[in-house]
């Protein structure tokens, strides 16, 4: 069931590659091809999302990063992409909430207090220095799975507990409340490169969003300021 509702948000993502200039189709491969360990899967419907939020009057993204919540946390699952030179910046370790799983992420909400991660495309906002040190703000764009984020405080920072020895210890990085969490020694980098210019999409097969999702699928309807290919 998750591979049909998959299949069919690729097939829908591919078909609308044309909506929007600039995210036009071969910016995936490139993006592909620059990252070749990242999954495909993940990275199509990525750019697929972003081409329909442009298309939907979101501004144009310079830097799109991807998580893959489907891969265990001890394997690096953070992938920061330049989208003005389809280029792979970083490839990082990214922690998930407590309550979304143990090493591998299976659970997720937008409910607050969950202490689970949320699924979707984010917008990246300002930064500010708070509990847990230098941190992003990142807006959730999809009803039902991750418009709460502002109100849960999701945001990006450092956090110990992202890190070799952690991983090789406890068979797993550390949880957060919900927040996608990097490495302490580099997270105050990828957080500048992403803030304010970016989009963050959170990935897994999950049905109930792939067939859900505002940005995959039929794309919300008619967009805005593109026009969708003949025959959709």
């Amino acid at each position: 069931m998750k591979r049909y509702y998959l299949a069919r948000a690729l097939a829908l993502g591919a078909a609308l590659c044309g909506a929007a200039p600039s995210f036009a189709g071969p910016l995936a491969d490139d993006l592909i091809r620059a990252a070749p360990d990242a999954s495909a899967d993940a990275v199509r419907l990525a750019v697929a999302a972003t081409e329909c939020a442009v298309a939907h009057g979101q501004p144009p993204a310079e830097r799109l990063a991807v998580i893959d919540y489907s891969r265990a946390s001890t394997e690096p699952r953070l992938w920061v992409f330049d989208l003005t030179e389809s280029r792979l910046l970083y490839r990082e370790w990214v922690a998930h909430g407590r309550n979304s799983g143990d090493n591998y992420a299976r659970t997720f909400s937008n409910a607050a207090e969950s202490h689970a991660s949320s699924l979707g495309l984010f917008r990246t906002l300002d930064t500010y220095q708070g509990h847990n040190g230098y941190s992003l703000r990142l807006d959730g764009l999809e009803p039902g799975f991750n418009d709460h984020a502002l109100e849960r405080a999701i945001v990006m920072h450092g956090a110990p507990y992202v890190s070799d020895d952690f991983a090789r210890t406890q068979g797993r990085l550390g949880r957060s409340w919900g927040c996608p969490a990097l490495r302490e020694g580099i997270a105050r980098e990828v957080i500048d490169t992403v803030k304010g210019r970016g989009l963050l999409f959170a990935y897994y097969p999950d049905p109930a969003w792939l067939a859900a999702s505002k940005y995959l699928g039929d794309c919300g309807g008619e967009p805005e300021t593109a026009t969708l290919a003949a025959g959709l």
